[in-house]
């Protein structure tokens, strides 16, 4: 299925990529990793305007799940973010008395979504949570795109 996921968005280029990486930040289960990686390693796109439509598109996602949790309606949080009350409170305890400041870590695999729908619960300042989301997710980004880079680089120099 994944397959068939990054299929589908690079086909769309740029705007694939932008939509690939919203949902992958928000409530889609998918990996925008590996869609940033068929995009700039397989597709030669720019590597700068790919992490730049990723991160805007990953960061969107990810402040769409801080809203939904600043609703605060857990059924909601359940239902459409599909993180449990227990992932919520592990998330919750995570993020004990450091506030606004863990949105740098919404770009943890799994953990991510929880993160960005806790701090919406708890009402943590939403610029302090965009500025700090996006700053984990562009470094995040940033290693994936330059590691891809440097296994081509790699790979172009072995014998076939």
């Amino acid at each position: 299925m994944l397959d068939t996921l990054i299929h589908f968005f690079t086909q769309w280029g740029y705007l694939g990529l932008f939509l690939g990486s919203f949902l992958a930040g928000s409530i889609i289960p998918f990996s925008s990793e590996a869609l940033v990686i068929a995009c700039v390693g397989a597709l030669h796109m720019n590597p700068v305007t790919s992490l730049i439509v990723a991160l805007v598109g990953n960061v969107s996602g990810g402040m769409t799940c801080y809203y939904l949790g600043h609703l605060g309606k857990i059924e909601w949080i359940e239902k459409y973010a599909h993180v449990s009350e227990e992932k919520l409170n592990r998330a919750l305890a995570f993020m004990k008395n450091r506030g606004a400041w863990m949105g740098f870590f919404a770009f943890i695999p799994m953990l991510g979504t929880a993160i960005s729908v806790a701090l919406g619960y708890v009402r943590s300042n939403p610029w302090i949570v965009l500025i700090t989301m996006t700053i984990g997710k562009m470094l995040r980004y940033a290693a994936i795109i330059w590691g891809s880079l440097k296994l081509i680089d790699v790979l172009q120099f072995l014998p076939t």
